[in-house]
């Protein structure tokens, strides 16, 4: 057995080991906590909604174990079980071509996986969300938004497989750079073109009707020196009751959404002071900090995988028998979560302090009690744990845990007192 089979082998062995093991303990700790109302929430929180919070945490922690399992299962099977080899051996044999050929491999592939994944899809929505109240899509609709995202992938994915597939064939050892070229653009031009051309396909998106909120969410755009293509309103209860709001876009093509559901859970100066923690992420550069480190990612990524693609090792070690562009870049796709897991802490680190910042700048701009009862609303709305397990928040939540989040707050807003900078 070649050495970097048994190191692929060894590596999704200890990031599958470790993360059961972290979600082991979000189980128990959860489970531990149910009981009782964390202290700073006791007068906001009702026990019931707490211990709703658990048992919808404790059953979504349930099921990814089973996804880790199967996951990983479907990783071998399609890399060392030949799965990858027989795909690209069917579509070799209807003679597309080495390009084309390459792009129904992808594709395929890709729509694959995601059949594979069908049943906790289904599982997710019409059981788990169901049970807790959440899921609003009927089986019709969950249906449409499948056939939809499956059109897209092949209007947008097909020709962009296709020049990546092209450019990595004919353009020399320096293709990976190209390639990234290309592919930061059509990112940065599908960030830009989202917010018109491709979520209308999914929602219905109106302008914000309420006067006086429009009004106080202009003056504070203003005082933020920020300007959109306009405030709207997203029918996300046509499929979830879980609240929301973001920004989407670039340039002169930045919109502000809110889901219906978030405008009838919070009031006008709560939702002016989550507005204003989005505006911080804009103000401190935080979209501009993710991009580049984004691209940084995806040039050392597609520069390694010019390195490997020309190893025949990569190929054999991992199940391929047959070289070839596609199945370098199949292969890469696949494999490396296994090696990058380990870095999600770091990730999450990054993510939370932003999240810090984006809370200072919203304590500077509104009220922060404002931005600490909207942030519990939303956690009890959503079910949100208020005690996840320290180890196991490092790994998956970008957020800050509720209780040092609502504590950091709670501290800016008495140092905001103590220096009159309250607004």
């Amino acid at each position: 057995m070649h050495s970097f089979t048994l190191l692929f082998l060894a590596m999704l062995a200890v990031s599958l080991a470790l993360q059961l093991w972290l979600e082991q303990r979000q189980l128990r700790h959860v489970i531990a906590h149910r009981g009782a109302v964390p202290a700073p929430f006791a007068s906001q929180v009702t026990l019931q909604a707490h211990q709703k919070a658990a048992d919808y945490t404790v059953a979504k922690v349930r099921l990814s174990r089973f996804e880790l399992l199967y996951g990983s299962l479907i990783l071998l099977g399609l890399t060392l079980g030949g799965g990858l080899e027989l795909l690209d051996q069917l579509w070799h044999g209807l003679q597309l071509g080495e390009l084309w050929g390459g792009v129904a491999f992808l594709l395929s592939l890709t729509l694959l996986t995601s059949l594979l994944d069908l049943p906790f899809t289904l599982y997710r929505t019409f059981r788990i969300e169901q049970r807790f109240g959440f899921n609003k899509a009927t089986l019709a609709l969950f249906a449409t938004d499948q056939l939809k995202q499956l059109l897209l992938m092949l209007l947008i994915g097909a020709p962009m497989a296709a020049l990546v597939l092209w450019l990595m064939d004919s353009s020399g050892d320096n293709w990976w750079l190209y390639v990234w070229v290309v592919w930061s653009g059509f990112t940065l031009l599908m960030m830009w073109a989202y917010p018109a051309l491709i979520a209308p396909l999914f929602n219905r998106f109106t302008p914000l009707a309420d006067e006086a909120l429009r009004t106080r969410i202009e003056k504070l755009l203003a005082r933020c020196g920020f300007t959109s293509n306009g405030v709207f309103v997203m029918d996300g209860s046509r499929r979830s009751s879980h609240g929301n709001a973001y920004f989407s876009g670039l340039g002169s093509n930045k919109r502000i959404v809110f889901f219906d559901t978030l405008l009838d859970t919070l009031s006008s100066e709560e939702i002016e002071a989550v507005l204003a923690h989005e505006l911080g992420h804009f103000r401190r550069n935080h979209i501009k900090k993710r991009i580049a480190l984004m691209m940084a990612m995806s040039l050392a990524g597609l520069a390694l995988l010019g390195w490997l693609m020309q190893q025949p090792w990569f190929y054999s070690a991992l199940g391929v028998t047959t070289p070839s562009v596609h199945s370098a870049l199949a292969l890469f796709l696949l494999v490396l979560p296994v090696f990058t897991f380990f870095l999600q802490p770091l990730m999450a680190l990054s993510m939370r302090r932003h999240e810090f910042e984006a809370d200072a700048f919203a304590a500077a701009q509104a009220q922060a009690s404002d931005l600490i009862t909207a942030l519990v609303k939303l956690y009890q709305e959503n079910a949100s744990t208020l005690t996840p397990d320290h180890l196991y928040s490092a790994f998956h939540d970008s957020h800050p845990p509720a209780p040092v989040r609502i504590a950091h707050l709670s501290s800016t807003m008495q140092s905001n007192r103590s220096s009159g900078a309250l607004p």
